[in-house]
């Protein structure tokens, strides 16, 4: 009897791997959908994009502060068990958005200027000050503050869930195996704004697809003349991380308010670009 629950084991194992082939087909699909969105290379090419953009004759002057780019879409972390206060999305997306100007056109686009600490850098300001007066050191006094020609606004407007799922799953002699997908999408808006007349000049919308994937596979069998049940479960999922889309939807925006500059003459170049 043991033998035979042995070579039973055995034959049941075959035939779980062997099933993974009824699958391929759904799961080469997966791939190339995954894949056509490139969920990962497209937005490495916008990066790139991004970092090689064309330098500009004079590097416009913008400012960011925290309170004029933030998360408005109010979602908080999903969970099916029990409710969650912490959000879904960085309560800090400014920190991202100075990034990716910083990063534009490999750091020779954007001079960016500190406005999210400038409480603190008013304080240190005023300590060198409150030195160099008590020192009489007047050889070399303090510059004034850069100021900005523009500021950057906007806000992560939309993080929509569950926009596409589905599936696929089969059964057979207690073997079987299922595969899930779901797409998210995050939505960011992007304007730039005269400092001078206060007027919109700039205006630009992007999103991004956050992807979920997850497969299982199962066996049971019973043992002992049907007195026993043996079950085996195995599965993975893979998730796009929302902080990297949103970082990724930002750089985009980046990138088009970059582009749409050039096409409205708010900054030139030297070079012809094709």
């Amino acid at each position: 009897m043991l033998m035979e629950q042995r070579l039973t084991l055995l034959c049941l194992s075959a035939l779980l791997l062997s099933s993974c082939s009824i699958f391929s087909q759904f799961d080469d699909t997966y791939q190339q959908r995954y894949q056509a969105n490139n969920v990962v290379k497209i937005e490495e090419l916008r990066t790139k994009e991004l970092f090689n953009a064309v330098q500009p004759k004079v590097k416009p002057v913008v400012a960011v502060y925290a309170s004029s780019f933030t998360d408005q879409t109010g979602q908080r972390a999903s969970n099916s068990e029990f409710a969650l206060f912490s959000t879904a999305l960085t309560q800090e997306p400014s920190a991202l958005l100075i990034r990716a100007l910083k990063h534009a056109s490999n750091g020779q686009f954007f001079r960016v200027v500190e406005r999210v600490g400038l409480d603190n850098l008013t304080k240190e300001r005023q300590l060198i000050r409150s030195a160099r007066e008590q020192f009489k050191e007047k050889s070399n006094p303090l510059q004034p503050l850069l100021f900005a020609g523009v500021l950057l606004e906007g806000a992560v407007i939309a993080y929509d869930t569950n926009l596409t799922t589905g599936g696929i799953g089969a059964r057979y002699l207690g073997i079987g195996k299922s595969v899930q997908y779901r797409e998210d999408k995050v939505t960011v808006s992007l304007r730039m704004v005269s400092v001078a007349t206060g007027e919109v000049l700039i205006e630009v919308l992007t999103h991004k697809t956050v992807f979920s994937y997850g497969q299982s596979e199962d066996v049971f069998i019973f043992l002992d003349m049907g007195t026993e049940l043996l079950e085996i479960e195995v599965g993975n999922s893979r998730n796009d991380s929302i902080t990297v889309s949103l970082m990724m939807a930002i750089e985009g925006a980046v990138l088009k308010l970059i582009n749409e500059g050039y096409e409205r003459g708010f900054w030139t170049h030297d070079k012809q670009v094709n």
